[in-house]
């Protein structure tokens, strides 16, 4: 952080999710690049590109997050801005709002640093702590599976174009997802609260622009789990389990008595990993839904991989319609719907 810099300073705290006695909360802390996702002209796309990405970090930076009792915790930023908070408290649910969701504010520890701070130092942050009467949870993919990206397009010339060149607000979510999902949140009864957890291969530099477009789109609030840049050039190796499997392992390790919906799609690896996780943790997942892809040689792959497959309910899905039949079959909606 320069101190000759005239940009204020902000802290993006990222929705995540927790336990009556488990407060896990992600943010970073960033200079304001001032980033408008509403303009739409080429060059102002291109320009917000450029800012997502040539982001200036806080590092080393003490955090407080303060809850609504005014209980306060303290942590560090890391050398890219970075904070976690992973800590063991009690009684959190008696915070949490109908929805599960806890409230709370993250700001900077020391407010002299030579430099403006948005929003008077005080950032709002969210925790989503599923209610104990929660059928089940959803964990699901973003890109290909209910945000068109183009992932499958050759050299991803698709995917460029829409990350980079169309504002949140343009990107249109697969006709029927966002009634999908609602369903599956509101659950059987159709007055239920089943927790949602959008995690995606996506970086959190993305963080802002997905959840303008879940918001725009009418999705239903849920937890997002994104990775850090630099771990999209990890090297892969068969010891290295890739991020979206840690997260979806650390959610089913969070909630061990709630059973989940996973939802991906076919352009990428989505069925392998679920697969391995039904494998690893067996009578947890109850159902995959996989969405088709506009690919011969991928989709000839994922038929010839789950053609045998038994395990759990395993759906390849070509229309939200026919996913919404799925689940009505198995109870996971409301059957009048």
């Amino acid at each position: 952080m320069g101190f000759f810099s005239k940009d204020s300073l902000q802290i993006i705290v990222f929705q995540s999710y927790g336990t009556d006695s488990h407060f896990y909360a992600r943010g970073r802390a960033l200079q304001d690049e001032k980033i408008n996702l509403q303009r739409e002209n080429f060059f102002s796309l291109l320009i917000n590109t450029w800012k997502r990405f040539e982001s200036d970090e806080v590092k080393n930076t003490a955090i407080t997050i303060t809850l609504p009792n005014n209980f306060k915790i303290n942590t560090i930023t890391d050398n890219a801005g970075y904070f976690i908070i992973d800590e063991k408290i009690e009684n959190l649910s008696s915070l949490t709002n109908d929805e599960g969701w806890l409230h709370f504010k993250a700001s900077y520890t020391n407010e002299n640093v030579r430099r403006a701070i948005n929003n008077k130092n005080k950032f709002v942050g969210e925790l989503l702590i599923p209610d104990k009467n929660a059928e089940f949870g959803v964990i699901s993919d973003i890109d290909d599976t209910i945000l068109h990206t183009g992932v499958v397009s050759t050299f991803k010339w698709r995917l460029l174009i829409n990350t980079f060149f169309k504002s949140p607000a343009k990107r249109k979510a697969l006709e029927g997802t966002s009634k999908f999902y609602s369903l599956l949140h509101l659950g059987k009864s159709g007055k239920n609260a089943n927790p949602i957890f959008y995690v995606s291969h996506s970086p959190w530099n993305l963080y802002k622009y997905l959840n303008v477009f879940l918001s725009k789109n009418n999705f239903p609030k849920g937890a997002i789990l994104l990775r850090t840049f630099g771990n999209i050039f990890q090297k892969k190796t068969a010891d290295i389990k890739p991020q979206k499997q840690k997260e979806i392992v650390n959610i089913l390790k969070t909630y061990p008595n709630l059973k989940f919906i996973l939802i991906g799609d076919a352009g990428e690896y989505d069925a392998d990993i679920y697969m391995e996780i039904v494998k690893n943790y067996p009578n947890r997942i109850a159902a995959i839904y996989l969405r088709s892809v506009k690919h011969v040689k991928k989709m000839a792959r994922i038929k010839e991989l789950i053609k045998d497959y038994y395990d759990t309910p395993f759906l390849i899905v070509h229309s939200s319609e026919e996913a919404i039949n799925h689940a009505k079959k198995y109870d996971f909606i409301k059957k009048t719907v």
